[in-house]
């Protein structure tokens, strides 16, 4: 009888060994479970979004792994005066060869609305091998480590620019596509917060671990892309949407090719041309695109602007009271916050009008950075670093919305790639600055509000004017 219980595996023993078992999975099971159920929560798991969301923490996670990697290889582990030599050559290596190969993008991109799980998956896995290949070269900090870290720059943005492109296509019903994209966006920023220390522990390890850590994650999300719904890469049911810049002529009608007037068949003549139709170009997307880009442009400028001159100011001249480490400390916990707090504040805003909120966020971070610059202060700096983060991810969240809604499908991704490449070239001019800029904080501060009255300059009254007309796809928002 005994070993009759011994061969069936009931056992006391066995039994006590399963149940431990289910202890110590526990924690680990509940959470994903936990995870789970709030990327699919209010019809995302039908619709695909959960994937999506779920795709997008790895990527998030993977990128910090090899942010922390880099900034230890580049930043830390030099005097300042090295140290801004050593990012300006960073910004140079990288971001020049960006600005020429980031608008091949989009078009290329385009031509593959069948592949876009693929072109994700590539993405993720492409990083995964440059990851390996960084480990070599990220503890001596040669010069081979910048066309690799290049590549990593090349396949992130071509993963954001197809990952903002398909959310249309995952969209749940009665979810604006602020709330999609915001859901989304924090999503990345609750797996970067949790892969940022342990990036941390991993560098602690070794100067490669957390390129190792980054080409794991990544590796992950290859197989995760293809768990996509396969409507990502149908073009089954899509809407091309065609919008008129103001004051310009109507387009005079098309007459399908191979029919006359009448009717009949024959050749096409329209005005003593044939007519054919030409596809929609990026002109057509109307005055919301374009002055949300300017706007964007000029909170991205302040986000590389805040980061360089404050890592170094406050390198030399930490916060009152606080070392060096610790001021670093203060002021990045407060951006983070406060981009998690705008991405959040996205998923719950109701409003109809992201113009509204790309005038209303730009306005607020002028207004502080102003104070800042008047009375600069310990306070006022992470104030500032915390209504940066909120404005920016509020106005990035808005941007994408109404180029979603008001982009013709067939260049909505070299819209977002020209759009990515803008304000990636924006966020190295404001960092550009920030690394030549003497280190005095009130001129620091000044500057920065100077950079979003450019930017209010330039985009405030058109927004307001394009949110008054309001927009011919009012489901989005």
């Amino acid at each position: 009888m005994a070993a009759a219980r011994s061969s069936d595996g009931s056992g006391p023993l066995r039994r006590a060994g399963r149940a431990m078992g289910r202890a110590l999975r526990a924690p680990f099971t509940g959470t994903a479970r936990g995870i789970r159920k709030a990327t699919h929560a209010h019809g995302a798991g039908e619709s695909g979004l959960g994937k999506l969301i779920e795709l997008h923490a790895v990527n998030g996670a993977g990128d910090v792994m090899i942010t922390v990697a880099l900034a230890s290889t580049v930043f830390f582990s030099v005097p300042t005066d090295e140290a801004r030599g050593r990012v300006a050559l960073y910004l140079a290596v990288t971001m020049a060869p960006f600005t020429l190969l980031a608008p091949v993008v989009g078009p290329l991109l385009d031509r593959l609305p069948h592949g876009r799980r693929a072109a994700m998956a590539g993405a993720m896995f492409a990083r995964a091998v440059l990851a390996i290949t960084m480990s070599g070269a990220v503890a001596t900090g040669g010069l081979e480590l910048y066309p690799a870290a290049l590549g990593v720059l090349v396949c992130s943005k071509a993963y954001g620019v197809v990952r903002s492109a398909v959310v249309p296509r995952l969209l749940p019903p009665r979810f604006s596509l602020v709330k999609a994209n915001s859901r989304v966006t924090l999503a990345g920023l609750l797996a970067t917060g949790i892969a940022a220390p342990i990036g941390a522990g991993l560098q602690s390890i070794g100067s490669p671990w957390p390129l190792y850590g980054a080409c794991t994650i990544f590796l992950g999300g290859t197989v995760l892309a293809f768990t996509l719904p396969h409507k990502v890469d149908s073009a089954k049911g899509e809407r091309k949407a065609r919008l008129a810049v103001p004051h310009e002529e109507p387009a005079r009608p098309v007459v399908p090719r191979g029919r006359t007037r009448d009717g009949r068949s024959g050749s096409t003549r329209i005005g003593g041309r044939k007519g054919r139709e030409k596809p929609p170009g990026l002109r057509s997307v109307g005055p919301s695109v374009l002055h949300g880009l300017q706007a964007n442009a000029s909170h991205r400028a302040l986000s590389g602007f805040l980061i360089f001159f404050l890592a170094f100011l406050l390198r030399e001249h930490p916060l009152a009271g606080q070392s060096a480490a610790v001021s670093l400390g203060i002021v990045g916990v407060a951006a983070g916050t406060g981009n998690a707090c705008g991405t959040a504040v996205g998923s719950w805003l109701r409003a109809r009008g992201p113009e509204m909120i790309v005038a209303t966020v730009l306005g607020l971070a002028l207004g502080v950075a102003v104070l800042t610059a008047v009375f600069f202060s310990t306070v006022m700096v992470a104030a500032l670093a915390a209504v940066a983060g909120f404005t920016q991810a509020l106005s990035k969240l808005s941007l994408d919305a109404m180029i979603q809604r008001d982009v013709p499908e067939e260049v909505r991704t070299s819209a977002f790639a020209r759009s990515e490449t803008l304000l990636q070239m924006s966020w190295v001019v404001g960092g550009a600055i920030g690394i030549a800029l003497p280190l005095n904080g009130v001129l620091g501060m000044s500057v920065a509000a100077g950079l979003l009255a450019l930017g209010a300059t330039a985009s405030v009254r058109g927004l307001l004017g394009a949110a008054r007309r309001g927009s011919p796809h009012p489901r989005v928002a």
